[in-house]
């Protein structure tokens, strides 16, 4: 058994030495291929460096000519481009000869296009050779841009009129002309091109350098001139009037129908740079356009200025007038173009301060009038000044609109300190904190026309104490003023405006009046006031004063009176008679020698009457038996005391 064993393992190790063997015969054999494949491939690489030796060389010299292939089909396109505008040169020429209106529009722009392109294509091939190419070119070119602005600037003249008559379209209630639509987009395709030629070849950016916008500008503001330069004479001639001292009444300058003609023109014009040009020109080609006439408008208005200041009393109204047509006019533009409200701001500001200034300075003239009275009426007579301040006063209210807005930048109370305007800093634009938003200009006016009677009503007064000097005379003089006021505000608008503040500075002074004139009254009355001695009256005298009571419903025997009275006390009251019997009749003369308005008449009347009649008729009960009916002292009885007080009236 252990020899089978060992049989067994000495069989395996043959095996596998056999196995070995073959391995090793195997390894051998791929080493010698290794050495072979080694060889091959020094072999072939020294090959390959061979070919690359000789390959590289031509490789290098076929992109040359590669290139240079390149390089020459390349310039023999692009000597067969120059080549075409030379020989589309003469067509070319044909139709720009023939120029747009012959040519027909779009083919005369399209051959335009296509020379521009042609010269920039040979400018920038930068040949000698094609140098006179160019300059022909250029020639054409800059002939077709002129042929094509001459022919936008005929057709713009053929269809602007001469001349213009605006009084035909205002009174009508016509809208101005504009251009006709076909004319609208023939001048806006010229103007289209052009302007994108001028933006090409280097040209300023502003609208107006655009040889198309000058042209435009040019025949256009002309024609807005022309056409508003009869109106703007009209204004200032219109201004000059034939009495220089009748008051400027509303509608009767020509101012408003130069502004009405001047919006109606500039909003037509308007409508036509908006279908010519673009959006981006609308503005700087309108503003150009207008300016002319903006300037004629200004140099107007300062004429009118001057005028109304060397005739402030009686033309101050036009001043306002102009404001309100001018404002309405900027408005009305601002809303229809959104333009130039700043431009006719400008051209009215020396009016609108005038009109500012106005105020203040017509208040300062009420009181240098006044004060520069040599004598008044001696027979209590208002003077002119009363009711030609009132006049200034109602005349306002008619424009009352323009005033209200100068009142709210004037501010409450602004006309009582002149000093600021007189100093020049009028021309100053006034900042936003002198300005009350919620300030009310009719109010504000109220206030001033207050303060205008308060004025007028003071300095009448102070004058009056200086050369009257009579009290009576004084107050009939005051209280016609008063009556006078009073009248021309309840007869007038003034009456809604003046409701209650401007009355209440009427009654203070319609106070004073009545107890200035009164003074005479009084001097009356005093001979009708007795002294009554009780001691002296017995029960049956009939002397004494009669009781708590009594004295409404008793009846007085003067004879009985007279009686409880001495010798002197009876003379003193012959002497009272006598003295009232003077006095009153002075008094009566005086009253109807005076020259009163009739309401002052009637309300002197009625005071002097109140306050004399009840005490004669008194003291009559008392003693008109003193002279036992001769009428040597007693002159007047009851009833014609009452007659003649009647006749005051």
């Amino acid at each position: 058994m252990a020899v089978g064993v060992v049989n067994s393992r000495h069989a395996a190790d043959e095996e596998a030495r056999a196995e070995v063997d073959v391995l090793n015969s195997r390894l051998e054999k791929t080493t010698q291929l290794t050495k072979k494949i080694q060889a091959c491939l020094g072999r072939l690489d020294a090959t390959g460096k061979s070919v690359r030796d000789v390959a590289g060389p031509l490789n290098g010299e076929t992109k040359k000519l590669q290139i240079l292939g390149n390089n020459i089909d390349s310039v023999l396109a692009a000597i067969e481009r120059l080549r075409q505008p030379a020989d589309s040169k003469n067509d070319e020429e044909q139709i720009i000869r023939m120029g747009p209106d012959k040519a027909g529009l779009p083919n005369y722009l399209a051959s335009i296009k296509r020379l521009n392109k042609a010269l920039g294509d040979m400018k920038a091939s930068n040949l000698r050779s094609t140098q006179q190419t160019v300059a022909e070119l250029q020639r054409l070119v800059k002939l077709g841009n002129t042929q094509l602005e001459n022919s936008f600037d005929k057709l713009l003249r053929n269809e602007t009129p001469r001349a213009l008559e605006p009084l035909h379209f205002i009174t009508k209630n016509k809208p101005f002309p504009v251009l006709s639509q076909d004319k609208f987009a023939r001048l806006g395709l010229m103007n289209s091109f052009v302007a994108g030629v001028h933006w090409q070849s280097g040209g300023s950016g502003a609208p107006q350098e655009s040889p198309i916008a000058k042209i435009y500008i040019e025949i256009r503001s002309q024609y807005l001139s022309s056409a508003l330069v009869n109106l703007a004479t009209a204004s200032t001639s219109t201004a000059k009037k034939k009495n220089p001292d009748a008051i400027y009444r509303s509608g009767t300058n020509g101012i408003g129908t130069y502004a009405q003609a001047m919006e109606g023109l500039f909003v037509a014009e308007y409508e036509n740079i908006c279908n010519i040009f673009t959006r981006e020109d609308w503005v700087p080609v309108f503003e150009a356009t207008c300016q002319p006439s903006l300037v004629e408008l200004g140099r107007t208005l300062r004429e009118l200025n001057g005028h109304i200041k060397a005739h402030m009393n009686t033309d101050c109204y036009l001043a306002y007038e102009i404001v309100e047509i001018i404002s309405e006019c900027a408005s009305n533009l601002e809303r229809r173009t959104g333009e130039l409200k700043n431009s006719l701001a400008a051209s009215l500001k020396p009016v609108r301060e005038t009109a500012k200034s106005s105020l203040p300075e017509l208040l300062e003239e009420t009181k240098k009038r006044v004060s520069s009275l040599q004598t008044l009426p001696m027979d209590g007579a208002p003077v002119p000044v009363v009711s030609e301040t009132m006049q200034r006063l109602q005349i306002m209210v008619e424009f009352l609109r323009p005033i209200s807005s100068i009142m709210i930048s004037l501010g409450d109370g602004g006309w009582k300190s002149t000093g600021a305007s007189r100093n020049g800093a009028g021309d100053a634009i006034p900042s936003l904190a002198s300005f009350d938003i919620g300030a009310d200009g009719r109010e504000i006016f109220a206030h001033y026309c207050t303060d205008t009677i308060e004025a007028l009503l003071l300095a009448l007064d102070a004058r009056a104490r200086l050369l009257l000097q009579k009290k009576p005379v004084m107050g009939v003089f005051l209280a016609n003023s008063v009556a006078i006021v009073e009248r021309m505000i309840h007869t007038s608008d003034l009456a809604g405006l003046l409701e209650g503040r401007g009355l209440g500075v009427l009654d203070t002074w319609r106070k004073k009046a009545t107890s200035l004139y009164t003074e005479s009254a009084k001097d009356v009355s005093v001979h009708l006031f007795d002294v009554i001695h009780t001691s002296r009256g017995g029960v049956g005298g009939g002397g004494g004063r009669p009781t708590s009571g009594q004295g409404g419903a008793m009846v007085v025997d003067s004879a009985s009176i007279l009686k409880g009275l001495s010798s002197k006390d009876k003379e003193n009251i012959k002497g009272k008679f006598a003295a009232f019997n003077a006095s009153f009749d002075d008094m009566v003369l005086r009253h109807k020698g005076y020259s009163m308005e009739r309401e002052v008449r009637q309300m002197f009347a009625k005071d002097v009457q109140n306050m004399i009649e009840p005490l004669y008729n008194r003291f009559w009960d008392r003693y008109h038996e003193v002279d036992k009916g001769k009428g040597k002292y007693v002159k007047y009885d009851k009833a014609t005391v009452a007659q003649i007080f009647l006749t005051l009236y």
